[in-house]
């Protein structure tokens, strides 16, 4: 008689990427990612060279122009995936080969869990070595229990059946978070814009008073008691934009608070 061997294909990856404008990030990013068994892109309406880099890095492009907020986006990205396990990756984010070996393994392991990241911050060209990285972030999804995402800004996933168990990989992902004043001042439009929006609809109070309260207390946590101070005029920077983001959400909701529905691209 004839021996018969069984064998079970090993769990598949996909990488998933936002994109909007992102050609001077979108080919670190992507290239780091290379070793996803499937990598995605869903774009945003791209201006630039992003969608024809992204494909021919190999990346399976999907265009989405019509901006209805992160967590519409990230659900058209799921759409697209294919894998059995998927991790979102942003364009200013770059994966080591270390954290490459972390993110093997768990998929190896067919782990019913969501895996966490926590991030090693590169702002205005300086690596921010001794900031204490914020609350872990999910990021790494069994497919099949991963069933949209909700929210503008900041979303956050919903899962299928009973609270999966979280893990944090130990290697951080290497995240380019602010490459200069310029962009950091555009990104305060956008982020603060979204947060006034988010802010309104969960009841929050707004106005001048809210926003110093709120911009000068994440100021005095991520400059003093995270460490930003160490990261010299860079970790200044990096902890001042965040603070003035977090200030405008409230005054925007404020002054603004009739024209907040509308949409905010990417």
């Amino acid at each position: 008689m004839t021996g018969s061997t069984t064998t079970t294909a090993r769990p598949r990856l996909t990488i998933a990427v936002l994109t909007k404008n992102e050609a001077q990030r979108i080919e670190r990013c992507l290239r780091s990612a290379a070793f996803a068994d499937e990598l995605i892109v869903v774009d945003s309406g791209s201006s630039d060279d992003t969608v024809a880099l992204a494909r021919a890095l190999g990346a399976q492009v999907f265009v989405h122009a019509d901006w209805q907020g992160f967590a519409v986006q990230r659900n058209h990205l799921l759409a697209h995936a294919h894998g059995d396990y998927i991790f979102f990756l942003d364009a200013d984010e770059e994966i080591t080969p270390a954290l490459q070996q972390e993110l093997c393994a768990a998929v190896q392991s067919g782990a019913r869990a969501v895996g966490c990241i926590r991030w090693r911050v590169v702002a205005f060209g300086r690596e921010l070595k001794h900031f204490l990285s914020q609350a872990p972030v999910e990021r790494l999804f069994p497919r099949d229990l991963l069933q949209r995402f909700e929210g503008a800004v900041h979303e956050h996933a919903v899962l299928a059946g009973e609270p999966l168990p979280r893990h944090t990989l130990r290697t951080p992902l290497l995240h380019y978070s602010r490459d200069s004043v310029r962009a950091s001042l555009e990104k305060l439009t956008q982020y603060a814009m979204l947060g006034a929006a988010k802010r309104a609809r969960a009841g929050k109070p707004g106005g001048i008073g809210a926003g110093m309260v709120y911009g000068v207390s994440v100021f005095i946590r991520l400059y003093f008691f995270k460490l930003g101070f160490l990261g010299g005029g860079a970790g200044f920077l990096f902890c001042y934009f965040i603070a003035l983001e977090c200030f405008f959400r409230c005054v925007a909701q404020h002054y603004d608070g009739a024209s907040l529905t509308d949409t905010v691209g990417r």
